[in-house]
C-alpha cells in the first residue's frame, strides 16, 4: 500500500515538473523587451491603484516603486516563482530586476500574480540597487498590506522601510508569500 502511494506520489511530481518545465519557459521566461515590461508595469499599477486606494496614497509618498506586473508561481512539494519588474523613481522607468523564490512542502498548483513594493526611503532604494540580490524578509523592513491591513492603514503614521502589495492572483495555488523572495538587477 505504502509503495503504491510513494509511486503515485513521484509519478505526480514528474508529470508536474515535465509539464511546467515544458510549457512555462515558453510563457514565462520567454525574454520581454523593456519596452513591453515597461507597459505591463504602467497597467499594473493602474490595476493596482483602481482596486486599492490606499496603494495610491502610499505611492505619493515612497522614494521609488518596484513593479512586477506577473509574477508565475507553480510547484507541487517542491516549487518555484519568477517574473520580471521595473524600478520607477520620478516617473521614469529604466532599472530592471527579476523576482525568484523556491520552496517546499505540502503545495499543489500554479498561479500567476503582481506584485509592488513602495520603497519609503532612500536607504532601502540603494539596499536594493547596492546588492548583489535582496532577499525580501532579511534586511529592511517590508509589510505586506493584505486588504484588511489597508483598510486600517494611514500614510500619516509610515514607519516602514517597505510596503508590499500583492493583486491580480489568477490560478490555483494555497498560499502566496513575498517572504523569502529574491529580486536582483537585470539587463534588458
Amino acid at each position: 500500500m505504502i509503495k503504491n502511494i510513494r509511486y503515485i506520489y513521484q509519478s505526480a511530481a514528474i508529470v508536474f515538473a515535465s509539464l511546467f518545465f515544458t510549457v512555462a519557459p515558453n510563457q514565462v521566461f520567454a525574454a520581454t523587451t523593456a519596452t513591453e515590461l515597461n507597459q505591463e508595469s504602467n497597467d499594473a499599477l493602474k490595476t493596482l491603484y483602481h482596486s486599492n486606494p490606499t496603494a495610491l496614497e502610499l505611492s505619493k509618498k515612497a522614494r521609488a516603486i518596484l513593479v512586477f506586473p506577473k509574477i508565475v508561481k507553480a510547484g507541487f512539494v517542491f516549487g518555484g516563482s519568477y517574473g520580471e519588474g521595473v524600478l520607477l523613481k520620478g516617473g521614469q522607468m529604466n532599472e530592471y530586476f527579476n523576482s525568484v523564490s523556491a520552496s517546499w512542502g505540502w503545495q499543489a498548483g500554479a498561479q500567476s500574480y503582481g506584485y509592488v513594493i513602495f520603497l519609503m526611503s532612500d536607504r532601502v532604494e540603494q539596499s536594493i540597487r547596492n546588492a548583489q540580490g535582496w532577499e525580501v524578509g532579511v534586511g529592511p523592513t517590508v509589510v505586506v498590506m493584505n486588504e484588511g491591513a489597508a483598510k486600517n492603514f494611514s500614510t500619516s503614521t509610515l514607519k516602514d522601510d517597505a510596503y508590499a502589495f500583492i493583486f491580480d492572483q489568477q490560478g490555483l495555488m494555497v498560499s502566496i508569500s513575498v517572504e523569502g523572495t529574491k529580486i536582483s538587477r537585470i539587463k534588458k
